[in-house]
């Protein structure tokens, strides 16, 4: 890729239609001059479409079904290293010490637009677009020691999407099939399950309380134990007050 990138064609790649569409509108909005010649949702039809269109510039999902935006990125490399490579993750800062170090483009999910500008900025002014697979397998070595973790959440009814930091919710409680997500002023429905959430957000800022709650460990004002040794949590910015299950009751004799 030859001199400065004003004109480019892109591929989308991520397995979330709606994160997928988030990122074309503001592709639209950001850099009307690019033009958008494959959506796709999985790793084997985004390497398929590198090989097709050979684009200026792919955005690819780092988890999706059938190979990651890694394995994509590495396979097209291989083969030539005239497309930029820009990464989409659900991975929070931490982990993205790893792109930093290899000076690999990255947007964190549901991409802003103040972060997809100085993306887009880097590639307009970008003459080479080269990832050699040393760097490709330092960036899958980071992420793999440090994991990913849930940090946004979809919520809502109908066509209607909002995302939410997960960093913002206070608790979560089971109801049904469907969970409640609990902010300092609003209660969103968020379509997983408490024991998908578990194995998805950080063990060590939410700790599963009761079978049925889950709480933001930073939201925690104080913890009292009553005559009969069960712990009730008071917050600091709900009303509520939680009561800990005797399974979950050892969190608290830590503290």
């Amino acid at each position: 890729m030859a001199g400065k990138l004003r004109r480019a064609t892109a591929v989308v790649a991520d397995d979330e239609p709606a994160l997928r569409r988030h990122l074309e509108r503001l592709l639209n909005e950001l850099w009307p001059e690019a033009q958008v010649v494959a959506s796709v949702g999985d790793g084997v039809s985004a390497l398929a479409a590198l090989r097709e269109h050979s684009p200026d510039v792919a955005f690819l999902d780092i988890r999706m079904p059938g190979m990651s935006g890694l394995e994509v990125a590495n396979r097209h490399s291989a083969q030539t290293n005239d497309t930029a490579i820009v990464f989409v993750t659900a991975f929070d800062e931490h982990a993205l010490e790893a792109f930093e170090r290899s000076a690999v483009d990255y947007l964190v999910k549901p991409a802003t637009v103040g972060r997809l500008s100085k993306t887009i900025e880097r590639l307009q002014q970008r003459t080479s677009s080269s990832l050699s697979k040393d760097v490709l397998d330092s960036i899958a070595q980071q992420l793999a020691k440090t994991g990913s973790h849930l940090r946004w959440l979809r919520v809502g009814l109908g066509e209607t999407v909002q995302f939410v930091d997960v960093n913002q919710v206070q608790f979560f409680r089971a109801d049904q099939k469907y969970t409640s997500a609990f902010t300092e002023e609003v209660e969103h429905l968020v379509k997983l399950s408490i024991t998908d959430l578990s194995a998805r957000l950080d063990p060590d800022c939410f700790w599963r309380i009761h079978r049925g709650t889950i709480i933001n460990v930073s939201a925690i004002a104080s913890a009292s134990r009553d005559l009969r040794g069960r712990y009730r949590l008071t917050l600091k910015n709900r009303p509520e007050s939680l009561t800990v299950s005797a399974t979950y009751a050892h969190l608290f004799r830590r503290m």
